[in-house]
């Protein structure tokens, strides 16, 4: 079976319980080739929790779920040493950060402390612990969701977290015929119980090992490098797009490729992805939110600007 097949595999039987979301599930599996991390920030109720579900049992992944609230402590998420006067030792209870796809609920309402506690493992994939380091069962991969709509009681991320994710995705809502749709696969049954692993733990992580494989020319590089220049450049942006952002959308544009059934990455590719990877990792100026220019906006008109790499790429 062909890396495409596989991730096929994948895509299509996370639809069968996600109805008009092939975007968003081809993007959250991206993020997972690429050893990222996505945020899905929406309203309550369009599937966000289902689309994680789904891509876990996808894959047969030890699935845990942190519902973040204002009173979550660290230890809540990276777990505690406990004495054990039996044995007359500390014993480490791992928490639930200890598992293959997290599903972080709601990350913004809970302080920032405890948000940090998901900084070391997003990035390196470790926890400290009382001074010692331990390794995150592989593959990891987190989702968190945020609600946009209501801001009471919440902590927004900070720049440093919000760096540590891919892609920062919105679902959006259905169609009337896909939601007529949902209702008609939920009316006898529950889809989520249906699924079955079509790929297993093994076979993922070496699709995350064959990303590595696939060819970034250096013209695409260069490519990808002016792009988040322009946006550091940029009248309405205060803080622009980091090298880690750089790095991060070539990763990206590496597994979206092979998604697609490419060994190597194009042009078409990185203006696709640049702005589930620039749009949350910039900071505008107060004038660009008083004259209602968004991020998204704002890589759009770079996209537009600089010039694509179209005759000396060497594609293969």
């Amino acid at each position: 079976m062909t890396h495409k097949e596989m991730i096929e595999k994948v895509l299509t039987n996370i639809e069968k319980v996600m109805i008009g979301k092939r975007d968003i599930a081809e993007l959250s599996v991206t993020a997972l080739l690429a050893r990222g991390h996505v945020l899905l920030e929406d309203v309550p109720g369009v599937g966000k929790t289902m689309m994680v579900k789904a891509l876990a049992k996808s894959i047969g992944a030890d699935f845990k779920r942190i519902q973040f609230t204002p009173d979550l402590l660290p230890s809540d998420v990276l777990g505690v040493s406990i004495y054990n006067p039996r044995e007359m030792e500390f014993e480490f209870r791992p928490g639930p950060i200890m598992g293959n796809i997290i599903l972080a609920d709601e990350i913004n309402r809970t302080s920032p402390k405890t948000q940090s506690s998901l900084l070391e493992g997003m990035e390196e994939s470790t926890v400290t612990i009382d001074g010692e380091t331990m390794r995150i069962p592989q593959p990891f991969f987190v989702m968190a969701t945020q609600n946009p709509i209501e801001y009471e009681g919440t902590y927004p991320l900070p720049e440093a977290q919000l760096d540590r994710f891919l892609f920062k995705l919105k679902m959006g809502y259905p169609t009337k015929l896909e939601e007529i749709e949902v209702l008609d696969r939920a009316e006898k049954a529950v889809p989520i119980d249906t699924l079955e692993t079509v790929v297993s733990l093994e076979e993922l992580i070496e699709l995350q090992k064959a990303v590595t494989e696939v060819k970034v020319d250096n013209t695409i590089k260069s490519y990808i490098v002016e792009c988040a220049a322009q946006t550091r450049d940029n009248p309405y942006v205060y803080l622009g797009v980091s090298p880690r952002g750089s790095l991060a959308l070539m990763k990206a544009c590496q597994a979206y490729a092979m998604i697609k059934g490419r060994t190597f990455v194009t042009p078409d590719d990185v203006q696709y992805l640049s702005p589930f990877v620039f749009g949350h990792r910039m900071i505008l100026r107060p004038e660009a939110k008083y004259e209602g220019i968004s991020t998204s906006e704002i890589v759009e008109r770079i996209l537009m600007k600089v010039r694509v790499p179209i005759d000396k790429v060497q594609l293969k």
